[in-house]
């Protein structure tokens, strides 16, 4: 793409458990032709240590977008987004969940914490690849991403 605003790549922080989630999503996004580096967390704990660029994450990039799993390890993606929305440095960074619950009660409760949309992930493969591939394009080539202060 020769869009002149598209000159660094894009920063994407995937917050996934689930190996199988995780290389369905690598393997969408890679195929795109919008150039992006992907960052892999596989729980809570780290990837807010990763965001706040803490021990060996101290040159981390910032990402321009999270996509979030709700069921994680250590710490879940609830109190993930809650800590995240919280920081006045990282609340600008918008989140996707992507997550498996259905539960409405996920849905209300990641809204109240300021998710910038909800998704529920498709157990067909090649759902889950369109869905992958629709974030990509909505959230990498239509809506203009926050630049680091």
């Amino acid at each position: 793409m020769s869009n002149p605003a598209q000159q660094r790549p894009i920063e994407i922080l995937m917050v996934e458990d689930s190996p199988s989630d995780a290389q369905l999503t690598i393997e969408a996004l890679h195929a795109a032709k919008i150039v992006n580096r992907l960052s892999h967390m596989e729980d809570g704990v780290e990837a807010l240590r990763f965001l706040r660029r803490e021990g060996p994450y101290a040159d981390a990039p910032r990402p321009d977008l999270i996509l979030l799993d709700l069921n994680l390890p250590r710490k879940d993606g609830r109190e993930v987004l809650d800590e995240l929305k919280r920081d006045p440095d990282l609340r600008v960074i918008p989140v996707v969940v992507l997550t498996t619950s259905r539960s409405e009660q996920d849905v209300l409760r990641s809204y109240q914490l300021h998710a910038n949309c909800y998704i529920t992930k498709p157990v067909d493969f090649t759902q889950f690849m369109e869905v992958v591939k629709a974030i990509e394009h909505f959230w990498l080539t239509i809506v203009t991403l926050p630049k680091e202060k």
